[in-house]
């Protein structure tokens, strides 16, 4: 016979049995259509169709369409899902119940991949700016929630891969050996915050577009953010240019950037002679500080000469690098009276230091990170025949990308019913 006591101890036996003893990694994971719905909701929270509704609001030409912002919340989740970048695939979810529940929507509202084409085509290069001006916003909201003490902007290209892929307007060999398009991309903090979209033979430095991006973008953070902050832009050798560093200097924005080893800087630094070490991530280079002018300047500019260090053996410590693999960098800090008032009064005197520098320069890498991240989220074959649609196309990815990556940051630090009810702002023209 059992009695209550029995019952009771066997009741605490099976309760240790199934104690937690530890908490590992696992391959299991929640299903995308369980993501989707705390992503969907997470758009609602931060009002991102507001913002929608007011660049592009006006495309819907008949109360009969779906809403434009019902469009591109089908977009924002179909491009997140990441299942297919095919325009027919928005015909499966729009018969997939399961799906259309998930993102809260109905099944009238459900886009087709005929819709989907229509709403691509529908786009001038006037509407491709908004969606520029729209991804700002979304720059200067994120300014706002993580209130950064200094701005670090970097700028680079990405090489999109379009060998695979039939002939597309705008698709052009590019320096990888490839032809597809290669937009011009301003990073901060792991978020693509702006982008223009050009043809594959566009290298870096390609027209005006550098210093407009730019001016454009830093006006904002004066303005909407803070007017007293520092600004750092990063950028590699295919920036450098005068023209660059004048409309920076300008705006009493500092810059580190990548240059040319000249043969006449390779003989001012034998001139020199000392070198100094700089060591980062366990590789050790020689580094000399100095001021340099090109012919063609109107002044000199501090410049910073690196080369590998060579050891008593005449082995390079740095894995798979020759010793003449040299560089040079090129910057304003720490010689621009005006600039660097403003980096002092931030208390960030310590990007004055060579090593600093050469370490903010060597931390370009991790844009390349985010241009990963970003194919890995995306794709880089477009569906189109034409220019305008596959740009239209391409910034929604983007769009989605950055929102998604906040989303990541808001949630994972569970904040999505607190922090995130501090939503994206209309500005007002």
């Amino acid at each position: 016979m059992i009695t209550k006591n029995d019952k009771k101890s066997k009741q605490q036996e099976n309760t240790y049995e199934i104690q937690i003893d530890s908490i590992e990694k696992t391959s299991d994971t929640l299903s995308g259509r369980a993501g989707l719905a705390l992503f969907t909701r997470y758009l609602s929270k931060v009002r991102i169709y507001s913002l929608v509704e007011k660049y592009f609001g006006s495309m819907r030409k008949s109360r009969k369409g779906i809403p434009i912002k019902n469009v591109f919340k089908q977009l924002f989740c179909s491009f997140t899902d990441g299942t297919s970048f095919h325009l027919t695939h928005f015909d499966d979810m729009a018969k997939d119940k399961g799906y259309v529940e998930t993102i809260e929507n109905t099944e009238r509202a459900m886009l087709s991949s005929h819709s989907a084409k229509r709403f691509f085509k529908s786009f001038s290069p006037a509407r491709l700016w908004k969606f520029r001006t729209l991804l700002q916003d979304l720059f200067i909201w994120r300014l706002g929630k993580e209130l950064p003490d200094i701005v670090i902007l970097g700028i680079d290209t990405m090489v999109m891969d379009n060998n695979s892929a039939k002939i597309r307007e705008g698709v052009s060999p590019t320096y990888k050996r490839v032809k597809g398009f290669q937009p011009l991309q301003i990073y901060w903090n792991g978020y693509l915050i702006d982008a223009v979209i050009r043809g594959g033979k566009n290298h870096s430095n390609h027209s005006d577009t550098v210093v407009e991006a730019l001016t454009h973008i830093i006006k904002r953070i004066r303005k909407e953010y803070r007017k007293d902050v520092p600004i750092l832009v990063l950028a590699d050798a295919g920036f450098y240019d005068e023209d660059n560093f004048e409309a920076l200097e300008k705006l009493n924005v500092a810059y580190i950037c990548g240059g040319r080893v000249y043969d006449d800087i390779r003989i001012s630094i034998e001139s020199i002679g000392k070198f100094n070490n700089y060591i980062g991530k366990g590789n050790i280079w020689e580094f000399v500080d100095f001021v340099d002018k090109r012919n063609k300047w109107g002044k000199g500019r501090r410049a910073i000469y690196l080369k590998p260090f060579v050891n008593d053996e005449g082995e390079t410590v740095l894995p798979n690098v020759s010793e003449d693999n040299e560089r040079i960098i090129y910057t304003n800090l720490g010689i621009d009276e005006e600039l660097d008032e403003l980096f002092i009064k931030a208390g960030k005197e310590k990007y004055f230091k060579a090593e600093t520098i050469i370490e903010s320069y060597h931390n370009r890498g991790n844009d390349e990170l985010v241009n990963r991240a970003l194919k890995e989220f995306g794709t880089e074959e477009f569906p189109f025949k034409r220019f305008l649609p596959n740009a239209a196309f391409y910034y929604s990815i983007v769009l989605s990308f950055f929102l998604y990556e906040s989303f990541k940051r808001d949630v994972s630090n569970g904040v999505i019913d607190g922090t995130c009810s501090q939503g994206l702002q209309v500005r007002e023209e």
